[in-house]
């Protein structure tokens, strides 16, 4: 009679069982000698040298090389195999070995845990031979996901992914994630061109670039030197070296406990190569469908090993030709504007009265231009304004894709001292030039006090006018003379030892520097200059018009109508150049043991970590660029810096056979400014296994961000807003509404400057979710996140000063309050009661909730036809909402008119497929809806008779490859594969007419990789 399956099932685990503990329990007293090459094929060599059998999840160590170890022990040569690539080993009762992915503090300061001391010696075995069971196949073969995954999910995008889901760039694979839901700025954002020009950001759950920590081999990097927005530092991925990455790791939600500040919605680790033999060359080639934006990448890495030195070393260079918004037909001219409103020409040559009625120049006047913007100037009407000389043309004068030409360098070196212990270096510099163009320069008249409202009263035609310029393509002599040019220099240094001290216990001593250096030079107009050129001298007293004083100037009209000589524009044309810098050192010890005590199912973990850190900044501004000298250009400065310490610690613990519980603590001082803030942040996980093939998993953990350097150092400056003088109108027009109060909309002088006695930010996240691999060939995992943040800094609103000052002033609060001295003090009015300034600073105020749920699957096909492969993520935000006062209501940030742009929903699917030398993949992604541009900016109406939102997208990626031989390799990759443009938006009257934050018109690309490598194993 056949034995019922579960019978069978129980006698092939026993029977297993039996023949690992044999295994295990071999006495062995052979070296291994193991080339370098793929980590899981050299796992596979190890167990048929030492004669012990090794259970590993190898779709898992996909594209995870090692450099080998030739001549060790069997335990000393498996710890080299795994040192470095994010995995350890461990023994369970029967003696087989589990490779499972590290402790997360253990991968931030990596330390390769040793393999448990076998009850006896190990002895040479025969090669063992392969057993299978439903659940679990052993030496090389895939176990159930379910038993190496971790009690929070961790994402892992391994350099074949990368290329094989079509990506060229970091940002690019960054935007792929589907927990990456946050709106940064592109490209050829205007944000992006005037605070940060060339660097990219990434956002885990659209809590803010500022909220995500980014690590480079496990260490910190130096932020960007520039603030995002002009107000918080974070960390640029744009310039990181794609073909140098080894796999991305990312882990979402709370992880202070761990890292420290910062790593409040997640952190991205970027993992370089360790691990090279023999020399490999990687070139791609690429360009668009309609042959523009030209680039290409050349890689060139390699690794070699002498008695105990190891060094993998590496260069790559990239060369990204720009794309300019007239490269397209969707972007290239005004009248590709959603409405017959908004289909105007820019108003090159604009000249108006008091009451704003366009001054007529004539058709004559206008045709005289008409060479100008390659021919593109005319004479043009604005309904209910009157005539002026523009072109449809000049609003496409801006680069899409930014012209980028840059050298990364790379190396990675260790030392194995006879005593076991290790030197190791990592090494990183980088030079990029990258240049940008945002739009050609105007002018209006700025007066010497930086009041921009343009008005003067002119002598020569006897009334109040404005006048207006953009200048041509002609005038600047190309636009090469008005990019944004910026020199990025980055460096960065990790050396230290590691080994074993009193047997038991694995130690790092490390020593970390990162820096990143520019030099951004901004194209300006020099205000006097232009003011003299156009105007003329200023003349003496002031022209009074209905209570306000104007400038007098004695101006001919046809000098607006002028086009400038090159000598003109270059006497009024300068570059405004910063050289901002900054820096992070940390030195950090670590200690970490894998059976620190036994518990029912096994030994516990336990890593342990103690961090001395130093972070600086400083912008460098142009001098002339904080005073009111070029048009529309008033910047701030900011320097500073602070000290840290840290003490954290990690403990795993298999309560029982099934039931590990993970507990993490830290504790980090900060010294600043005359402070000295800190936080113990903690976090616990739970993993429990009912069955091998299901996991059970939660988390919880507390969190927090210190102040940012420039939200803290950030020095005085001024910029022009409106507001409404709440007090004078609750006095003077009491019986007025504040929309129709005579002092609704001043006009005043916004100054800021930073906050020294900002606070930390803090939040509590949850995860709960399960890993089910019912199969060798299916995997599921599902899992909820829950994240809470408080004390969020933002600016205050000046809206707020002036309603504190009514209240103060009307007895509502008390005047000698310290909230009242406070208010008044930011408040600057004239004589007559009429404001001027209000000055504001961060403050701690907000709070962002947000949750949802992560869905990842994969399955695996194997045919007679090769191996099909589906790998699937999915995102799902249930609420995001923020409460940016106390005394606001919440925001829900997906409603309509919410004033936020992020999609609920993300997800991406990738089919492959393998078979002999061929292998292609087909890469989709969908962005979920997003709002319309009305919605964004708060006021659409069902009115308007458009749908509020913008329906949900997809592009797709095509990859092929073909193996000439296990050294020779090409790939075909086909970006945008159905050439999707940017989604319409009929609301969206703004060039370039679409979202810039999510899309861009590039269209179908394609890219020629071919890779070839010299002496060593396979590719």
């Amino acid at each position: 009679m056949k034995p019922s399956r579960p019978l069978r099932v129980l006698l092939l685990s026993l029977a297993c069982s039996a023949a690992l503990a044999a295994h295990g329990q071999a006495p062995v007293d052979a070296r291994v000698d193991i080339a370098a090459g793929d980590l899981a094929a050299a796992l596979d060599a190890w167990a048929s040298q030492s004669g012990v059998q090794l259970v590993y999840r190898a779709d898992q160590l996909e594209g995870v090389r090692t450099a080998g170890a030739r001549g060790l022990p069997a335990d000393q040569a498996l710890d080299r195999l795994l040192r470095g690539s994010g995995f350890a080993a461990r023994r369970d009762a029967s003696g087989a070995v589990l490779v499972v992915q590290q402790p997360v503090l253990a991968q931030a300061s990596p330390v390769s845990a040793p393999v448990a001391s076998p009850a006896a010696p190990m002895q040479p075995a025969p090669e063992p031979q392969v057993a299978e069971l439903d659940t679990v196949q052993v030496t090389g073969s895939r176990i159930p996901r379910a038993q190496v995954e971790g009690p929070a999910p961790i994402t892992v995008i391994t350099s074949e992914q990368i290329q094989a889901g079509g990506f060229t760039s970091v940002p690019d694979v960054m935007q792929s994630l589907t927990q990456n839901g946050g709106q940064t700025q592109s490209q050829q954002s205007a944000g992006a061109a005037d605070f940060s020009p060339g660097a990219q950001q990434v956002d885990l759950r659209a809590l803010g670039p500022n909220h995500t920590l980014v690590l480079v081999n496990g260490r910190r990097i130096a932020d960007f030197p520039l603030p995002f927005g002009g107000r918080s530092n974070f960390t640029d991925v744009s310039s990181l070296p794609l073909g140098m990455i080894d796999r991305i790791e990312v882990l979402t939600g709370s992880a202070s406990a761990i890292y420290g500040s910062d790593a409040i919605s997640g952190v991205v680790n970027f993992i370089l190569k360790k691990q090279a033999d023999g020399l490999t060359v990687d070139y791609r080639f690429g360009q668009t469908e309609r042959g523009d934006a030209e680039n290409f990448r050349l890689n060139v890495s390699g690794g070699f090993s002498r008695g105990g030195l190891n060094a993998v070393l590496g260069m790559e260079y990239r060369n990204q030709r720009p794309l300019w918004g007239f490269d397209r037909a969707q972007q290239d001219s005004t009248f590709d504007a959603p409405s017959a409103s908004s289909r105007l020409p820019q108003r090159n040559f604009l000249r108006t009265d008091w009451w704003d009625d366009y001054l007529d120049p004539g058709q004559d006047t206008c045709d005289s231009l008409s060479h100008l913007n390659e021919g593109s100037i005319g004479y043009h009407e604005r309904a209910r304004y009157g005539w002026f000389c523009g072109s449809d043309r000049s609003v496409a004068y801006r680069t899409v894709i930014s012209d980028r030409e840059g050298v990364n360098a790379y190396g990675s070196l260790s030392y194995a001292f006879a005593n076991g212990s290790e030197w190791f270096a990592d090494l990183q510099a980088g030079r990029h030039e990258l240049s940008l163009f945002r739009a050609p320069r105007s002018w209006s008249l700025m007066m010497p006090d930086g009041n921009e409202e343009g008005y003067f009263y002119n002598q020569a035609t006897d009334q109040i006018e404005y006048w207006q310029r953009q200048f041509t393509l002609e005038e600047m002599g190309g636009l090469r003379s008005g990019m944004v040019n910026t020199v990025q220099r980055t460096f960065g240094v990790t050396t230290g030892f590691k080994g074993t001290l009193w047997s038991d216990w694995d130690y790092e001593a490390a020593l970390s520097h990162s820096q990143y250096r520019s030099e951004i030079s901004w194209p300006q107009i020099v205000a006097a200059r232009a003011n003299d050129l156009f105007l003329g001298p200023q003349l003496p007293g002031e022209y009074e018009w209905r209570g306000v004083a104007y400038p007098i100037f004695d101006a001919d009209p046809t000098r607006l109508y002028t086009p400038l000589t090159r000598a003109e524009y270059d006497g009024i044309f300068a570059h405004t150049t910063y050289r901002p810098e900054s820096e992070t050192q940390t030195l950090a010890f670590t200690l970490t043991r894998t059976d620190l005590f036994e518990l029912p199912g096994g030994g516990a973990g336990f890593a342990a970590t103690a961090e001395l850190g130093h972070q600086s900044y400083d912008l460098n501004p142009d001098p002339l660029a904080t005073q009111y000298y070029y048009y529309s250009w008033k910047d701030s400065d900011g320097q500073g810096s602070r000290d840290r310490w840290a003490l954290a610690s990690e403990l795993r613990m298999p309560v029982l056979e099934r039931l590990d519980l993970s507990l993490a603590g830290r504790f980090d001082q900060y010294r600043f400014a005359g402070r000295d803030p800190n936080r113990f942040t903690w976090s616990a996980g739970l993993e429990w296994r009912p069955l091998d093939s299901l996991l059970v998993r939660g988390s919880y953990g507390t969190a927090f961000r210190a102040p940012d350097l420039h939200y803290v150092f950030s020095g005085p400056g001024n910029d022009e807003t409106s507001v409404d003088d709440y007090w004078r109108c609750a006095v003077e027009e009491p019986d007025e509404s504040i929309d129709d109060c005579s002092y609704s909309g001043e006009g005043i002088i916004r100054s800021r400057a930073g906050n020294r006695d900002l606070e930390p930010e803090t939040s509590d996240s949850w995860t709960a979710g399960m890993v089910w691999s019912p199969a060798p060939w299916f995997d599921l995992s599902v899992d909820w996140f829950d994240i809470d943040m408080r004390d969020q800094v933002q600016d205050l609103r000046v809206s707020e000063v002036m309603l504190n000052e009514r209240d103060c002033r009307l007895g509502t609060i008390d005047i000698g309050s310290p909230l009242c001295v406070d208010t008044l003090a930011r408040i600057t009015r004239l004589d007559d009661g009429s404001l001027y300034g209000v000055h504001v600073n961060p403050i701690n105020v907000a709070r962002e909730t947000t949750s949802g749920i992560d869905v990842s699957a994969n399955l695996r096909w194997d045919t007679r036809a090769g191996i099909f492969r589906l790998n699937g993520g999915y995102t799902r935000v249930h609420a995001h909402d923020i409460q940016v006062y106390p005394d606001e209501p919440v925001v829900d940030m997906f409603a309509i008119n919410s004033g936020y742009d992020i999609p609920r929903t993300k997800a991406s699917l990738r089919l492959s497929w393998e078979r002999e030398a061929w292998s292609a993949s087909v890469q989709g992604r969908r962005l979920g809806r997003l709002p319309n541009d009305d919605s964004y900016y708060e006021i659409w109406s069902p009115e308007d008779g458009t749908d509020a939102w913008i329906p949900a997208t997809y592009r797709y990626n095509a990859n092929l490859q073909y193996a000439f031989d296990e050294h020779a390799r090409l790939s075909l990759t086909v970006v945008n594969l159905f050439d999707k443009a940017p989604p319409y938006d009929p609301t969206y009257t703004g060039y370039p007419y679409y979202d810039i934050s999510w899309f861009d018109t590039e269209g179908r690309s394609f890219y020629l990789q071919y890779t070839h490598k010299f002496g060593g194993g396979a590719l």
